[in-house]
């Protein structure tokens, strides 16, 4: 690759802050949150103009759409209170055992769990490297519409999703050949829905959850499933959708304005969301899809005859990209055989989802999450949240979950204020201390 010799310059301070967190998506709203209620002055930085991550620019308001049962057992604090904010404001759907958030609202609730909070926001605002002395990260550079600015920090949560900051650090990571990457999507949503017409069809032809991945149980074969591929396979069939195109949709709540604000039906492979062109290539081949797919259930989809196109993600959804080596990397047995750690953060279900694989946690099982899956080797006062958290491929389609990335995130935010206030590096943090403040913020732990 050619390069350009930049000349040395002198970059304005933009602020300073006890515990910076990079990325406002659910694992850095909850690591703002838990630092903040810690008593750590907490600033968090988003590159969208709002904050919510996939589940305010993909438009994915499921966040505990497993737990389909009341047996299924969750780790509570920050993620549940999304959910139970939501309820309060009437901007939620109650299905089954969670509530579908509504998206839209949902930016509004983050802002005011922010500013209740006294973290202070940075919204529009991309990181583009790090500032280290003495092998620990002291901050971050950005750039803004306000220029290039450093942000100076004493401790920093890496809650981008792809391990950006830890990656520009110098923290080892693992990725994938794009190849074999999970796929993206890009969401949309429709209006104009017969639901009635629609909801009827569901429920005389039903899907389970087996008729998507390669369910391990019997109990996913009866699990009930709001996916649907019939209408696209008729529109291949009929040369309107490419045959090699992957199209499948799975919707996640419905409107009395006859509304599916949510329908997940493009699938992408080979997307890197490390590299620009590959999320080029994704937004504009994705936005193609979405037209397809519309057309299809239209044409093929009872109920659909008059719908029209609602909306489309503000931006791809991508699933998987950098993993960062760990203190301990997270594997397909401990989340298989409801693992415990002496360090656990809080718990999650023996739920996977991803890899084409489909477990849905009805039985009661769950692992514990260990803190050192959030801890980078060879980078101080770094932590990591959300999926790029240390672990398997297998154990990636359990921590990539968003209420997962909850728990990493309050877990990653009270320890960066605990070992702020104990003066000892972030990898070395009491984990007493932090499972007992965990505790008080309403966290299960085991």
């Amino acid at each position: 690759m050619a390069v350009i010799e930049e000349p040395a310059r002198q970059t304005p301070i933009l602020a300073e802050t006890d515990v910076l967190v990079v990325g406002g998506g659910p694992g850095g709203l909850a690591a703002a949150l838990g630092a903040a209620r810690q008593g750590a002055r907490v600033m968090l930085v988003e590159r969208y103009g709002c904050f919510g991550g996939v589940i305010a620019q993909s438009m994915v308001g499921t966040i505990a759409w497993y737990r389909t049962t009341e047996k299924t057992v969750d780790a509570g604090g920050i993620g549940v209170e999304f959910e139970q904010r939501a309820k309060a404001m009437n901007a939620s759907l109650q299905v089954n055992h969670y509530q579908v958030l509504d998206t839209e609202v949902f930016k509004f609730i983050a802002d005011q769990m922010i500013q209740e909070a006294g973290i202070v926001p940075l919204l529009h605002t991309q990181i583009v490297d790090v500032l280290q002395a003495d092998g620990a990260i002291t901050g971050v550079i950005t750039e803004s519409k306000s220029g290039r600015q450093a942000i100076l920090a004493k401790r920093v949560i890496d809650a981008t999703g792809d391990g950006d900051v830890a990656a520009r650090a110098g923290a080892p990571f693992w990725i994938d050949p794009k190849e074999d990457l999970e796929g993206a999507t890009v969401n949309f949503g429709c209006s104009g829905i017969d639901l009635e017409k629609f909801i009827t069809h569901i429920l005389k032809n039903p899907s389970s959850i087996a008729d998507w991945g390669d369910a391990s149980g019997e109990k996913e074969a009866t699990e009930f499933s709001t996916y649907i591929r019939e209408p696209f396979d008729k529109a291949k069939e009929a040369g309107e959708i490419p045959e090699d195109v992957r199209m499948e949709s799975y919707w996640g709540s419905f409107t009395d304005a006859g509304e599916i604000p949510n329908m997940n039906a493009i699938h992408m492979a080979g997307i890197d969301s490390t590299d620009v062109w590959d999320l080029t290539r994704g937004e504009i081949e994705g936005r193609q899809r979405v037209m397809w797919a519309v057309a299809a259930l239209k044409k093929y989809a009872p109920g659909f005859e008059e719908a029209r196109l609602r909306t489309i993600g503000a931006s791809i959804g991508c699933r998987e990209s950098r993993k960062i080596l760990g203190e301990y990397d997270l594997t397909e047995h401990d989340v298989l055989n409801q693992a415990e750690f002496d360090d656990s953060i809080g718990i999650f279900p023996e739920f996977l989802d991803g890899n084409g694989i489909a477990i849905m946690p009805s039985t009661g099982r769950y692992f514990q999450v260990p803190f050192r899956i959030t801890v980078p080797k060879q980078v101080e006062n770094l932590l990591v949240a959300g999926r790029c958290v240390a672990g398997d491929k297998v154990s990636h389609a359990a921590t990539r979950q968003m209420m997962c990335c909850t728990v990493t995130g309050q877990g990653a935010g009270v320890a960066s204020a605990i070992s702020l206030e104990s003066g000892v590096p972030s990898r070395e943090v009491d984990i007493g201390r932090v499972q007992d403040a965990l505790r008080k913020q309403g966290v299960r732990l085991t």
